[in-house]
């Protein structure tokens, strides 16, 4: 194929015309993602400050720095950057293994818009974070939307399947593996867009270490010396806090955990009163440990039956959900919740909800997330399909038909048929986590649970969409070669029976006597 450049070859010469990604790449609808996000990227229109100064004429007042400034690094293609994260979340990629696959694969190159190879990064993998940061919930939701309407585009779904969905909630984890030991990289605070969220299991022994190690740090980092900072008798009672559990001697493992509560309310006693003493101290400098200080005294003065209980010191906002697991009776994260449609499988929403409500209080909420999702197209859920979780709120989504099994006796046999299929919800969400990283949430805050979410269903659906394209082009194949075999098979007939000295179909249906005597013949009367 000719190029332009005589030293770089083009992607499309290089790059299978059919693989599903290349095909998506023609079908999404890019300006109209562009259009959509770039007042987000749009230099902004500043007050200014107001500075005094003198002439000769007197004093004068001018107001600096406001309007539009133009001074900056130009951004990268907004294309670029929704295609690194389609990516990310449809193979299961992080940040820097994202641009790293990006710089090795022609097909990648191809969905991203380039035009030619290019061997080296397309950026570096924090402007990934910051572009997500500046995108939102909003952003997000806008590139799950556009998912949904190109499989509508490309006739993979009917606009009527829309009508029914399937609806069920499952936990976003932010823990790692349980009971598993952390070092001191895990115990750092990130003030990053990108922080680990990777929690430990919150045992007592555990939170009470890592909290004397944070206040210790960051009074260090204030200026504050303290008298002791008990780091040898830490790392002891941790050890034996850790053998007393296994040995299921608790007696002696209660004893070791008061002492650990002794130490870190002496160290934030000190570090509150030296930080009173300390007035000139800046207010910016001082926020930071004030901010340690009153999570180390939740972790100290919390209980096991307390509500709204602190498991990591670094990630406030996780919470303790059990969801009746045999295998895993409590996970560590947020809950969230997850809607695909009845027969394919699309899914057609996904949103957090901090505080692990009841299960039920969140149909509202999602359904009026996948509605809004849904506008462009023309369509509106109407029936949702959910397990025994969502009793008892028809009243709170009163356009929506809610099935469960809960109302067997007054179902129709139409209505039971929809609710066998209420399981499909489970593997969907097992992939979710298994293929497109909701396993674990990395982000930092509710606000990154919230965007991990959409974009794990929106790395779902790109995925949903090549396997389409895929079935599509099968589809296509069968029927032709159904047909060659039809018209080989036919001629094969037709030339054995002609051997054989008898008059093929063609033949007698144009002039030679039927079953029973009568002809056929052109311009006979019947």
């Amino acid at each position: 194929m000719a190029t332009d450049d005589f030293f770089r070859a083009r992607l499309d010469g290089m790059v299978d015309p059919r693989h599903p990604l290349a095909v998506l790449a023609r079908k999404m609808p890019w300006s109209e993602i562009e259009a959509a996000l770039a007042p987000a990227f749009a230099h902004k229109d500043r007050k200014g400050r107001s500075v005094e100064g003198a002439d000769m004429f007197g004093p004068t007042l001018s107001v600096a720095g406001a309007g539009v400034s133009p001074a900056g690094r130009p951004r990268l293609p907004i294309r670029l950057m929704v295609s690194l994260l389609y990516l990310k979340h449809a193979f299961n990629q992080s940040d820097e293994s994202v641009v790293e696959r990006w710089s090795e694969n022609v097909v990648w190159q191809l969905f991203s818009g380039m035009e030619y190879y290019t061997p080296k990064l397309p950026c570096d993998a924090t402007q990934i974070s910051r572009f997500r940061k500046v995108l939102g919930e909003a952003g997000v939701e806008q590139l799950l939307r556009t998912t949904i309407e190109t499989a509508v585009a490309i006739q993979a779904v009917k606009k009527t399947e829309f009508e029914r969905v399937i609806v069920d909630t499952t936990v976003q984890d932010n823990e790692v593996a349980a009971k598993a030991h952390i070092g001191a990289a895990d115990v750092k605070l990130r003030s990053s867009g990108r922080s680990h969220k990777a929690i430990a299991h919150p045992t007592d022994a555990r939170l009470l270490d890592v909290a004397r190690q944070i206040v210790v740090r960051y009074a260090q980092r204030a200026g504050i010396a303290l008298k002791m900072t008990y780091e040898r008798e830490g790392r002891t009672l941790r050890r034996r806090a850790g053998g007393y559990a296994h040995a299921k001697q608790f007696k002696r493992l209660k004893t070791v955990l008061k002492r650990q509560r002794t130490i870190l309310g002496v160290l934030v006693r000190e570090v509150t009163r030296k930080m009173a003493q300390m007035g000139g101290m800046a207010a910016d400098v001082k926020a930071r440990p004030s901010t340690v200080l009153e999570r180390a005294e939740r972790i100290r003065t919390q209980k096991t039956k307390d509500k709204n209980k602190l498991y990591a010191m670094h990630a406030p906002e996780a919470e303790c959900i059990g969801k009746g697991k045999a295998r895993k009776p409590y996970e560590f994260g947020v809950k969230a919740s997850i809607a695909v449609t009845h027969g394919k499988g699309l899914m057609v929403g996904a949103r957090t909800f901090p505080g692990n409500p009841y299960d039920g209080h969140t149909l509202a909420a999602q359904i009026e997330q996948t509605a809004t999702l849904l506008e462009n197209i023309g369509a509106k859920p109407t029936t949702a399909v959910v397990d025994l979780g969502y009793r008892g709120v028809d009243d709170d989504v009163p356009a929506v038909n809610v099935i469960h099994r809960g109302k067997a006796k007054r179902l129709t046999t139409r209505q039971k048929t929809w609710l066998r299929r209420r399981q499909a919800v489970e593997p969907a969400i097992g992939h979710l986590k298994a293929d497109h990283r909701m396993d674990r949430c990395w982000l930092k805050g509710s606000e990154g649970d919230a965007l991990h979410a959409v974009l794990c269903a929106a790395g779902f659906n790109i995925r949903w969409l090549m396997r389409a394209i895929a079935a599509q082009a099968l589809v296509f194949v069968f029927f032709w070669l159904r047909l060659w075999a039809q018209m080989a098979l036919g001629e094969r007939y037709a030339a054995v029976r002609r051997a054989q000295g008898q008059p093929d179909q063609t033949t007698r249906l144009l002039g030679q006597p039927a079953r029973g005597g009568h002809r056929f013949a052109p311009g006979a009367a019947g």
